[in-house]
């Protein structure tokens, strides 16, 4: 009879029920998350359910991954920096920002940039700063010649991030994510650590050696079902 009755439902109605459950889904999930006392990362199923409340998971960072993120953000003494954005800014802000640690979250898209601050009004209370163009809330992508990366507002920014989750610019983008640490690399002091997801790609291959040959850092790489997660740690 209910699955009669589904083939009677307009898709609108259908798309703005999973929707409002989709919503109601991150909500219970975000509070289980908030729940944790400071200090303390999440363990895998929370992060699993968290992922696939967020949704987009074709895009979504992989459990592992997110694993990483989540046990270095709640542990994190100095100021976060996030390039790109999605549920990782969420978990940043409740792990790092809530803690009054400073997160900054560069991102180009504005419909997407649109979602993550709807997100973080709704579920975090921290201090995470999404950046955007040209009024200064937005970081679109700028061209420095040698490569293409975000326009950081640099003198608003901390002299010092203590962690960098290095998640964009998107694939295909010229230079790759090469550009953090010509742009950002001056306020990576020792000990610094830098998250590179997809380090098996070409282009973050080639970034890596670049990287190495220009700036001391202690390089561990991960294998992950979904590709190769690269933690690196200024010397």
């Amino acid at each position: 009879m209910l699955e009669a009755l589904k083939h009677w439902v307009p898709r609108p109605l259908k798309q703005a029920a999973r929707s409002a459950w989709q919503r109601e889904r991150l909500r219970r999930a975000m509070r289980r998350l908030l729940a944790l006392p400071t200090g303390v990362a999440p363990e895998r199923p929370l992060l699993a359910e968290l992922r696939v409340a967020w949704g987009n998971e074709r895009f979504t960072a992989d459990l592992d991954f997110l694993t990483e993120v989540t046990r270095l953000a709640a542990a994190t003494q100095g100021p976060v920096l996030e390039c790109g954005s999605g549920l990782t800014t969420l978990l940043l802000g409740a792990l790092a920002g809530r803690r009054g640690v400073e997160v900054w979250a560069l991102e180009h898209e504005p419909e997407w940039r649109r979602r993550i601050a709807a997100a973080l009004r709704d579920h975090v209370a921290g201090q995470v700063y999404l950046w955007f163009s040209p009024l200064l809330w937005f970081s679109p992508l700028s061209d420095y010649g040698e490569f293409v990366w975000y326009a950081a507002p640099l003198p608003l920014m901390p002299d010092e991030f203590r962690l960098v989750v290095c998640d964009g610019p998107p694939a295909g983008t010229r230079g790759g994510r090469f550009g953090l640490l010509s742009v950002i690399g001056d306020r990576l002091p020792a000990g610094a650590v830098i998250l590179l997801d997809d380090a098996d790609r070409d282009t973050e291959q080639h970034t890596l050696r670049r990287w190495m040959r220009d700036v001391p850092l202690a390089v561990a790489l991960r294998q992950l079902p979904s590709g190769t997660l690269a933690e690196l740690t200024r010397c």
